[in-house]
């Protein structure tokens, strides 16, 4: 163990520099260093695990207030007119069905109803899109052939 005043090399178990008689101290016992890891990602609820939206925890006496449900009974009438007609009528009773929840104050209700509205009027929209376009090729192959 070196002296800390002089530098002289003393033994180990020495408390004071044989040297000097500086008073030695025992080296300090050396601590691994302690791994520094990243904090991990936030963790996401997989998509159809629980409702996109949590109500507030209820408190008496303060009014709760959630945010509106879309019922998309405007894309309904629109998908019925110009894409899927079946499936534009049942995403109407799907829109309607939102609603009739919320009057009832069925808010999980309403939210699950909105849900359905929404993937059954992409399905008709993506049917009507594939409807049309098939459609647009046999009239190019109608108007070609002639």
């Amino acid at each position: 163990m070196f002296c800390p005043q002089c530098g002289f090399n003393n033994d180990q178990q020495s408390r004071h520099c044989s040297q000097c008689g500086a008073a030695l101290q025992p080296p300090a016992a050396i601590q691994p260093p302690v791994p520094q890891y990243p904090a991990p990602p936030p963790q996401y609820p997989a998509p159809g695990a629980q409702p996109y939206y949590a109500p507030p925890p209820f408190q008496p006496g303060v009014p709760v207030i959630l945010p509106p449900v879309p019922n998309y009974m405007t894309q309904a009438v629109l998908v019925t007119l110009f894409c899927c007609l079946p499936l534009g009528i049942v995403g109407i009773i799907r829109a309607g069905d939102v609603n009739k929840r919320l009057a009832a104050n069925d808010y999980a209700g309403a939210l699950a109803a909105s849900k359905s509205a929404r993937s059954i009027l992409w399905w008709g929209f993506g049917s009507g899109l594939v409807i049309g376009i098939i459609y647009a090729l046999v009239q190019f192959a109608n108007v070609a052939n002639h």
